[in-house]
């Protein structure tokens, strides 16, 4: 396959203008359309869009190859367009891009096309064939260049090994390259990187880490015998076998910008040593490891991995509530029965129980991913340890993101106290020592440290709420509300919710109707903002989001956590003002609810069941407007 079998006449365009890069990124699109290569354009463009959001395509040197890997593409396909005036496209270079080859490859293990595209990549390092392709006056023309280039390529590699070529300064430099879609920058850092490290004059091999996996593998021999070792990689790249050498981590955008930099660095020993598992680790900064950065990196790392057992868990115990609403009068059960909504019937049961499973691991996971953030490996069994016991105490979701601190930085200390130890004692260290002392401590430190106040803070919650009840309904509703909100499940949250349930026993049925709604408009006010605030979120989270309307609307308070553990401080407000609009309003619409559970699917046993969804719109609009003027827009 050549490069010509992928680039159509018709999705070239010699004489492109735009005024801003959405505008270009649209008329690549339409030429690409144009080869009939793509069976769904409107997929395919936010394919490309969402490409552009993780990082700019824009490589510098006035080149942008913007692309996308989709099941919206039929057949792997380029399209090409020369901008005379130039169009502002967030370069890396800050420059203005007069060319730009847009890539379509179909979402399939058939990977011959990657080849072809990587080796467009690798030609368009070469100034003298863009240069050529700029002044090209016909499409024919443009064509030309690239035959010539891609036959010129070809015959330079025929029968070359890309193995380590000795040069006079002796230096041997490794390096990994890898991007998230594996498909330009990946083959681009690599291109680069082998050019400065021959210009500058030392032996060097690049593992490229792509879309049709990893080639020029690294050999345990080559590794040994490095100096220094370049990992330009916006993926994960197995680090392990590096253990002990001088490693360089940078994205994979520097090793294209940055290559000749990279390789003097490298030559000159101006690496820290990498340690793998169970030891002292030296990462390289890049820049943007400021505390905050650090503290967001661990926050995510743990409600990434957080987030498949809140969605799998949520959306079972909600179709349990669905199966038990349409067959099950509540009405008709007594008062103590009711509180079993959603294991009423056999089959909604069996779902309860197992998105309940789910839901258990929540709290240990959140906890456990932030503490292997901070510490490796070594941290991810005293953090689960510390989340699963605030998941069984009385701390919650809040208790789980202190213990997943406390536990990574008590196991960085563990580190450090034990890096006196002799070397023939590390083998014991991640298997016995660690675990050992980290799970005690932190056991320690939840139960005599973390829990204590929390309990005091929920019995004096409680005891609060009594005082107000009858004082102001309003109020009353709009602080239980809010209260729903302040911790999604965690002490607060069950304050209210216990003294909601406790009402209905006693007969105040608009009490626990105010907690309901209040509990239900997190999940669907953040749902709300994913889709019309979708700069606040990441992608992860924008995929996340409508499945917080299915937890809303079944109170399932808990598919907000993801969220409010990740930015709290803008989340968590907008959340509790919206609920506790909505509790005041279905208090002072005088709303009842009989049901200690259950949602949407309560509705029958709601009273003045229409102004309640009024009030529930209400409070979940509110909330969402909160999150699109709070929440800032995430990092590109």
């Amino acid at each position: 396959m050549k490069i010509r079998d992928l680039l159509a006449p018709e999705s070239i365009d010699l004489n492109g203008s735009a005024a801003g890069k959405k505008e270009v990124l649209d008329q690549m699109v339409a030429l690409m359309a144009k080869s009939g290569k793509i069976n769904d354009v409107e997929t395919y463009r936010k394919g490309v869009y969402a490409r552009e959001e993780e990082s700019t395509t824009g490589i510098g040197e006035g080149i942008a190859i913007p692309h996308c890997k989709s099941d919206a593409v039929s057949k792997p396909g380029l399209a090409a367009m020369v901008l005379k005036d130039g169009v502002d496209f967030d370069a890396l270079d800050g420059e203005k891009v007069h060319l730009i080859f847009l890539i379509a490859a179909p979402n399939t293990e058939d990977n011959v096309h990657l080849d072809v595209l990587s080796k467009l990549s690798v030609l368009l390092m070469d100034e003298n064939f863009t240069n050529s392709l700029k002044s090209a006056t016909s499409v024919s023309e443009f064509l030309a260049v690239i035959d010539k280039a891609e036959a010129g390529k070809d015959e330079a590699e025929a029968g070359k090994e890309k193995e380590t070529v000795s040069h006079a300064s002796g230096k041997k430099v490794l390096a990994v390259t890898g991007c998230p879609t594996g498909i330009a920058h990946t083959y681009m850092a690599a291109e680069a990187l082998e050019k400065a490290g021959e210009a500058a004059g030392c032996d060097i091999k690049v593992e490229t880490r792509g879309s049709g996996g990893a080639k020029n593998v690294l050999t345990s021999a080559e590794i040994a015998a490095a100096d220094c070792i370049i990992v330009a990689a916006d993926t994960k790249v197995p680090m392990d076998r590096f253990d002990g050498k001088k490693v360089i981590q940078c994205q994979v955008s520097d090793g294209i910008s940055k290559a000749d930099q990279l390789i003097e660095r490298a030559m000159n020993g101006d690496a820290p040593v990498f340690k793998a598992d169970g030891k002292a680790q030296v990462q390289e900064s890049t820049g943007k490891d400021g505390v905050g950065h650090k503290i967001y990196t661990h926050l995510m790392n743990g409600v990434s991995h957080m987030l498949p057992f809140v969605v799998g868990g949520g959306i079972l115990i909600a179709i349990a509530f669905l199966i038990d609403g349409f067959a099950v009068d509540l009405n008709s059960l007594p008062l103590d029965q009711r509180s079993n909504f959603g294991t009423i019937t056999p089959i909604a049961a069996m779902f309860k129980s197992i998105g309940g499973v789910a839901f258990g691991f929540m709290l240990p996971i959140l906890a456990g991913f932030i503490a292997m953030s901070i510490a490796d490996r070594p941290g991810l069994v005293v953090g689960f340890v510390g989340g699963a016991i605030a998941a069984n105490g009385t701390s919650g979701f809040l208790g789980a993101l202190v213990a997943g601190f406390v536990a990574g930085y008590l196991v960085l200390l563990l580190k450090k106290i034990f890096s006196k130890l002799p070397e023939s004692l590390d083998g014991i260290k991640t298997i016995l020592l660690y675990p050992v002392f980290g799970v005690l401590l932190i056991g320690i430190i939840m139960m005599y440290v973390v829990e204590p106040p929390i309990g005091f803070l929920n019995t004096a919650i409680n005891n609060g709420l009594n005082g107000l009840n009858g004082a102001s309904a309003i109020l009353l509703g709009a602080l239980l509300g809010g209260m729903m909100s302040v911790d999604m499940g965690g002490p607060v949250n069950k304050a209210a919710y216990v003294f909601g349930t406790a009402s209905i026993a006693a007969g105040n049925y608009n009490i626990m109707a105010a907690v309901m709604v209040g509990g239900m408009v997190p999940p669907i006010a953040i749902a709300l903002a994913t889709i019309f605030f979708k700069k606040k979120f990441t992608k992860e989270e924008r995929k996340a989001g409508p499945t917080n309307f299915i937890m809303g609307l079944s109170f399932i308070s808990e598919g907000a956590i993801p969220f409010a553990a990740s930015d709290p401080l803008h989340v968590l407000p907008s959340c509790i003002v919206g609920s506790a609009v909505a509790g005041a309003l279905s208090m002072a619409f005088g709303c009842t609810l009989m049901a200690p559970h259950g949602g949407i699917f309560v509705v029958p046993t709601i009273g003045n069941p229409l102004m309640y969804l009024v009030a529930l719109a209400a409070g979940s609009v509110v909330g969402c407007l909160l999150l699109g003027v709070l929440k800032k827009d995430v990092e590109a």
